[in-house]
């Protein structure tokens, strides 16, 4: 089973993602930050990793440089924001994000991706 890390400050955005994403069958767990994501990444590394951008200790944006910057297998992230901006996109995918979704987010514009970036597409 495909882990997935949600990462993101908010309980209610990371209970309505993990509802999502353990209804497509995937494994889930969760951090409220940058810094606990970057902890359990470095102990057993996901298979892909949602990440709001806006959190305290270490935001979005740090948490996908450091873990780029890690000795750990590199899998997808995407990065998901109330943030719009052509320039907030940009330093997404600066920041090692493999795509960008702007909040809210329904159940589909999530599992089709992931369902893509993982080759999950004939499961």
């Amino acid at each position: 089973m495909k882990r997935i890390l949600i990462v993101d400050d908010a309980a209610t955005v990371r209970m309505y993602h993990r509802r999502i994403l353990e209804s497509a069958g995937y494994a889930v767990d969760e951090a409220i930050n940058g810094v606990e994501a970057l902890e359990k990444a470095l102990v057993q590394p996901f298979d892909l990793y949602i990440v709001d951008v806006n959190m305290p200790k270490l935001d979005g944006y740090g948490f996908l440089r450091e873990l780029r910057r890690q000795d750990v297998a590199q899998v997808p992230a995407i990065m998901v924001s109330t943030e719009a901006t052509a320039e907030d996109r940009k330093r997404a995918y600066a920041s090692g994000a493999n795509l960008y979704l702007v909040k809210p987010t329904r159940a589909e514009q999530l599992i089709a991706p992931i369902a893509l970036l993982l080759g999950d597409m004939g499961s």
